[in-house]
């Protein structure tokens, strides 16, 4: 059969609370469940069972601010009702103006005190919607040691660049010690047939006397 939009919004009230998404967020528990139970590896299913967790929390945090938020109602209608029945109950007994005057002063201190009631309810709502979105605890140290083993592998990377500079350092400086060697050992084989030449003619010379 048909339903009318009452039995549809009721119905749906019924199923998602306040309408802060718990039908949702039961669906997506349900299917991280059949994930878990599927995972194929040790990694994935950790990785599921840890979005299980987080979308626990999010419902038990849903629930307990549903159940902040009722309370609160019950004690502003105690409160509107205790009011109300004051000023009947002052009506009723009382025929003075000064003392009417008076109570109704009162009543309205009361009043500007339900209004900072609901508008630190109003704040809390607020709060609590900026720390539902907040990074989740295990994600960022998650993040947290992945960046903290990228960088213990570029230092790691360094240190090899590094020992392979002075590595060719020393190379260089062998290099350049080789060639000094050198250099000076033709300089000095140079200088000893230059030496050799200039003596040759004196030989000649007392050989024919």
């Amino acid at each position: 059969g048909s339903f009318s939009l009452d039995e549809v919004i009721r119905k749906r009230l019924l199923i998602d609370g306040d309408g802060a998404g718990d039908d949702r967020r039961i669906n997506l528990l349900v299917k991280s469940f059949i994930k878990w139970c599927n995972s194929g590896s040790q990694e994935e299913g950790y990785s599921q069972y840890q979005r299980m967790l987080s979308t626990l929390s999010q419902c038990e945090f849903s629930m307990g601010k549903t159940l902040l938020v009722y309370d609160m109602n019950l004690r502003e209608m105690e409160n509107y009702e205790k009011i109300y029945k004051d000023i009947d109950f002052f009506f009723l007994k009382e025929n003075s103006i000064a003392a009417a005057h008076e109570r109704i002063s009162e009543c309205k201190k009361q009043i500007l005190q339900a209004k900072r009631i609901r508008k630190n309810r109003q704040e809390y709502d607020a709060l609590a919607k900026v720390i539902q979105h907040h990074p989740d605890r295990h994600e960022t140290l998650k993040q947290l040691e992945a960046l903290g083993k990228e960088l213990q592998q570029l230092s790691r990377i360094k240190e090899n660049v590094e020992d392979k500079l002075e590595l060719r350092r020393k190379q260089f400086h062998v290099l350049l010690s080789t060639i000094h060697e050198l250099q000076q050992t033709l300089e000095n084989d140079e200088k000893l047939s230059e030496a050799e030449e200039s003596q040759e003619p004196q030989i000649e010379t007392e050989t024919k006397q």
